[in-house]
């Protein structure tokens, strides 16, 4: 086989992996945009080795993707970010083959936006061993291998994420579709028209939100108790003509499932400028997060324009 066949071989060989790569990059960084710049990476590291020498070329990559995301986790200007109080996990619309996979309670969990909020209470390392063992299913043993750790090592990390994202976590499983869509509509209803007490009434008692100002402020915007999440939600969904200018025309406002939870997408002429998504526990509004700021939304944009959308809530918002 001559060199130019070797590599072509080669190059398939890594694109067989690339979803199963990039899904696992996403979930330990929150970030389509820095996990496809991980997956590059790997791409190049994988070019650059002696792959006669790599007998399980899978493991290989995972562990290459597995420690370049560490790093990245770890540098200096990740910390700055995620330290902020301005870092959210990126929304991707259900269908991305980077929520992949998605077959197991665990494996959808793990990738919600919930969880990957509740992940950066983690050290990397924790974080990559929940995540390697939970969604991917690895062995303590494979866990080990990629890691650089001891078994009993990789038991102690996965035994302590557990216990942290357990105790942090409001629990309730995962909703049923139909339900979580009526509340979400109504909610939504509810928020349009300036129905206060129906709104707080859809809400947990420890409800929040959270919002990225669009990008335009520095750090997240909270509102932490059911009265200031309902204000918020009154003041948010009203359509004023200064909203419409900054979205950029009249809104069709979409119903969607992001990250396996419930979504309301705000679409002026096909493009996707904001999404507010809904956790769900106990029949009831848990957490609402407002994400506009145009760079968390550009591959949730990207799959949108490819999507055939149903009937909106609302066609002119």
């Amino acid at each position: 086989m001559d060199s130019n066949a070797i590599d072509r071989f080669d190059t398939s060989r890594f694109e067989a992996s690339r979803n199963r790569l990039a899904s696992l990059a996403y979930r330990l960084l929150g970030s389509a945009a820095d996990a496809e710049d991980a997956v590059q990476d790997a791409f190049l590291h994988w070019q650059a080795a002696d792959r006669q020498r790599i007998k399980v070329p899978e493991a290989w990559l995972t562990k290459v993707t597995t420690n370049l995301c560490l790093d990245k986790l770890r540098s200096a200007q990740a910390c700055r970010e995620r330290t902020a109080g301005a870092w959210l996990p990126e929304p991707l619309l259900d269908g991305d083959p980077m929520l992949g996979p998605a077959d197991t309670f665990e494996q959808r969990e793990s990738v919600s936006l919930a969880v990957l909020t509740l992940m950066e209470r983690l050290s990397p390392v924790e974080r990559a061993v929940y995540i390697l063992r939970e969604a991917f299913s690895y062995s303590h043993a494979e866990i080990a291998e990629i890691l650089d750790v001891t078994e009993s090592a990789s038991q102690q990390h996965l035994h302590r994420a557990r216990q942290r994202i357990t105790a942090a976590r409001r629990g309730g499983g995962e909703p049923d579709p139909a339900s979580a869509r009526r509340i979400v509509e109504e909610f939504f209803a509810a928020a349009s028209s300036g129905r206060t007490e129906r709104l707080v009434a859809l809400l947990t008692d420890g409800a929040t939100a959270i919002s990225d100002g669009a990008g335009l402020t520095e750090k997240l915007l909270r509102y932490d108790t059911p009265e200031r999440v309902a204000a918020i939600a009154r003041a948010g969904f009203k359509s004023t003509p200064a909203k419409q200018r900054l979205a950029g025309g009249i809104s069709a406002v979409h119903y969607a499932l992001v990250n396996g939870a419930p979504a309301l997408l705000f679409v002026p002429d096909g493009k996707v400028v904001g999404a507010v998504t809904f956790d769900i526990t106990d029949g009831k509004i848990a957490t609402v997060r407002g994400i506009a700021a145009p760079t968390r939304l550009i591959r949730l944009a990207e799959a949108w324009r490819q999507h055939t959308p149903g009937t909106p809530l609302i066609s002119q918002w």
